[in-house]
């Protein structure tokens, strides 16, 4: 029983926090693939971030924005843990640009608070909403999380 416990331990304390790898797909706004080696690919749903549905307006511009922020390029993802749906939750990072925060400052994306509570992504999101930018410029923007449930 402890050296099941020690292997487990160790398995848990050594697993990857951050990867490096080029994104080979873009599935919508907050969903993409990345390349970290010839062999492995990981699909990654942006951190703290809620992009309209494929059939909600906004869909569309949310998708060729995290295509024009990362599409082919090398990034960074610093993994913060595993979605329900086995996805990699994660910041992902082009040099310096943070994807997530792009996402929310351009008003592609709502700030997912049910699952995050990070102030700086609250801020960007109420920015952006001032500023009616993105989805932003609807009067009423239903929130993904809302639209799924309908």
């Amino acid at each position: 029983m402890k050296i099941l416990l020690l292997l487990t331990l160790t398995l848990l304390l050594s697993e990857t926090k951050s990867y490096f790898g080029t994104v080979i797909g873009v599935a919508d706004g907050d969903t993409i693939i990345v390349l970290i080696d010839p062999d492995k690919q990981i699909k990654v749903r942006l951190e703290g971030i809620d992009c309209p549905e494929l059939s909600q307006a906004f869909a569309e511009d949310a998708k060729l924005a995290t295509v024009a922020l990362c599409f082919k390029k090398r990034v960074r993802v610093d993994k913060t843990g595993i979605d329900k749906y086995g996805r990699t939750l994660a910041f992902v990072y082009v040099n310096d640009i943070c994807i997530n925060k792009e996402l929310l400052k351009e008003g592609m994306a709502w700030h997912y608070k049910e699952f995050n509570n990070d102030p700086e992504l609250a801020k960007l999101e109420e920015d952006a909403k001032a500023k009616k930018i993105g989805l932003w410029e609807q009067t009423s923007p239903i929130p993904p999380w809302d639209y799924r449930h309908q």
